[in-house]
């Protein structure tokens, strides 16, 4: 990033108020802000930014992009929402860069084929930017847009949204050449009403796509293979479902899963192997999507298959653990019913004891008891079932299993210290949505 002053006003149609320095880099955090940098001071419901641009204007940073003028020595870009002039500025940044850009969402998936997609253009392109943690709506992105130099030749960008309009904005900031949907499942259908308003929702990715752009969708997603749209290709687990597919699926256990990759695509058709660092056949469908996007932008079978092979998962997602007491798979970062059903289909190929600890999922509203009780029935085969918060009740009331519940993340780890309530050599699913805070109980079994 290197701007004027000026530029950004001109760009957020905003105010320079102030000399026009030079602008380098861009920060929401004061406590990071320095040198070169403009500091947004964003609003939220508990705080206001604007409160501390005295702060960075001591720390030595260049500018401030403001909705009301600070006393404070520093040089100010004055717009009306600091919120939408981020957009603006990371939509005007993104159009001088001719990196090819990948937008992935979906219901479940969407991190893992981020980051499995952005593995497999690496293998090819010298620079691909991506998107990093959980910087994937209205204010992250735009910080990540923001970070494309001359030198990315690739950008995967993944979208999130919980309401109508989320993905439509996000897309026409980047106006993707790719746009990639995992799946639609019943995430967030609290807010969206129906798969069909999630099917909606999602679909506003191709709002602000280059007129000529591809679409890749999962052709064995119930409502996304009803979707009719030029420049699309389908991709299965399913051999002959689609235009990408895969045959040959080999089961490593937790270790991961390998398949032949089949592609008939723009008249070609291409066969070769893949193995896949993650298990479950959901991972194998992430991996075709990846593949499509690497195929379409000239890879060759060797790349993609060496850059699915390199693929490491963030934090939180399906990631595997080994410690001198158990096989961890930490699921904690989030859960829906799509997600919780393909982790424990993961979980019962470890082999001996198998221990689900499961969560509440949230932002699933009158569905809620239903889909509780849909994730117990789901528990067979597991040798036992640990049950946290008030709506999973539910799965102890239909899993099969053995089960034991708890109120909380604190009450589990109480009756865990010293109860020998999971036996050594265990694999054991941590799985919950964010906020239930299972993450400490990842820590507390991988000690």
């Amino acid at each position: 990033m290197n701007y004027k002053a000026s530029d950004i006003a001109k760009m957020t149609n905003g105010t320079l108020i102030g000399a026009d320095v030079e602008i380098t880099g861009i920060t929401k955090d004061s406590r990071t802000a320095g040198k070169g940098d403009i500091f947004a001071a964003l609003k939220g419901e508990r705080f206001d930014a604007h409160d501390f641009v005295k702060q960075v204007a001591d720390a030595g940073a260049a500018a401030a992009l403001v909705e009301r003028q600070v006393d404070a020595d520093i040089t100010q870009v004055l717009v009306k929402d600091v919120r939408l002039a981020l957009g603006d500025l990371a939509r005007e940044h993104c159009k001088k860069f001719g990196a090819v850009k990948v937008a992935v969402t979906g219901s479940t998936g969407k991190t893992t084929t981020r980051d499995m997609t952005a593995a497999v253009l690496s293998a090819h392109f010298k620079n691909v930017l991506k998107t990093q943690g959980n910087y994937n709506n209205d204010i992250g992105l735009p910080f990540t847009v923001l970070g494309l130099e001359d030198k990315h030749e690739a950008a995967v960008i993944e979208m999130g949204m919980n309401h109508f309009g989320e993905i439509e904005y996000l897309t026409n900031i980047v106006h993707p050449d790719i746009a990639l949907i995992t799946n639609v499942g019943t995430a967030h259908i609290e807010n969206l009403g129906s798969r069909e308003g999630i099917l909606k929702a999602k679909c506003e990715i191709f709002d602000g796509m280059k007129t000529d752009g591809l679409k890749i969708l999962n052709g064995d997603n119930d409502m996304l293979k009803t979707v009719k749209a030029e420049n699309t290709y389908f991709f299965s687990v399913n051999e002959n479902g689609g235009d990408i597919y895969a045959s040959n699926i080999r089961k490593r256990g937790l270790r991961g899963i390998s398949c032949t990759v089949n592609a008939r695509l723009d008249g070609r058709e291409i066969k070769f192997d893949i193995d896949i660092p993650l298990p479950g056949i959901h991972n194998v469908s992430n991996a075709l999507s990846a593949a499509a996007v690497g195929l379409h932008c000239g890879l060759t079978g060797d790349e993609i298959a060496a850059g699915i092979a390199s693929f490491v998962p963030t934090s939180g997602r399906m990631d595997i653990i080994d410690t001198e007491k158990y096989t961890v798979i930490d699921g904690a970062y989030n859960a829906n019913p799509d997600s919780m059903s393909a982790s424990l289909a993961v979980l019962k190929q470890a082999s001996g004891f198998k221990c689900a600890i499961l969560g509440d999922m949230l932002e699933l509203g009158e569905y809620s008891e239903k889909m509780h009780e849909q994730v117990g029935r789901e528990t067979d085969g597991i040798d036992l079932v640990i049950a946290i918060g008030t709506r999973s009740k539910k799965i102890c009331e239909t899993s099969p299993s053995k089960t034991l519940w708890y109120e909380n993340a604190d009450e589990f780890l109480k009756a865990l210290d010293g109860h020998g309530l999971i036996p050594d050599g265990a694999s054991v699913l941590v799985k919950a949505s964010h906020s239930m805070g299972f993450k400490k109980i990842v820590e507390k079994l991988t000690k």
